[in-house]
């Protein structure tokens, strides 16, 4: 089965959605830029490198009404593998795919859709989980260590080339 992960909601002014979304749940939330859309995150639980700490629970997110985009309207987001395969199923289930998916940077391939009933639902095929966990720093090799771990691995060889042999 594919989750749902996210939801999402037009707003008109970003402020005051936040503010209220802050005010009347405890939400945090956080205004991103023009380079990605003037999307704001909305953290509802709290969220380890793996996603929400809480099983069932999800995050979200707020982006501004636009007059040339359709079905602006609360939404879900469902994850899956692939989404031109999913898109592919959404149409023949009777779906209609509004647009083309788009790059999400840093979070993956996305796109929404109409269902039969008409409602605003919304894909996401995400890039692999902890791609932002801090990548471990190789230790550095002394020149003591590496003569020491070559010298050995050449004893290892050699002891293998004439441990076959008979004298």
């Amino acid at each position: 089965m594919d989750p749902v992960v996210h939801f999402e909601m037009p707003f008109e002014d970003r402020e005051r959605m936040a503010k209220f979304y802050r005010s009347a749940f405890g939400w945090q939330t956080e205004m991103l830029g023009e380079e990605m859309g003037s999307y704001v995150l909305a953290t509802t639980v709290e969220t380890g490198e793996k996603g929400p700490k809480r099983p069932g629970a999800i995050n979200g997110g707020f982006y501004p009404k636009r007059p040339d985009w359709p079905a602006q309207y609360p939404s879900i987001v469902i994850a899956v593998d692939d989404i031109r395969k999913a898109i592919a199923k959404v149409a023949e289930a009777g779906g209609k795919i509004l647009g083309e998916p788009m790059e999400i940077p840093g979070v993956g391939s996305y796109v929404s859709f109409l269902d039969p009933e008409g409602n605003r639902v919304s894909m996401l095929q995400p890039i692999p989980m902890n791609w932002h966990a801090p990548k471990k720093k190789a230790k550095k090799k002394t020149a003591k260590k590496k003569a020491a771990k070559t010298k050995a691995g050449k004893k290892r060889k050699a002891g293998r080339r004439t441990a076959g042999k008979r004298e």
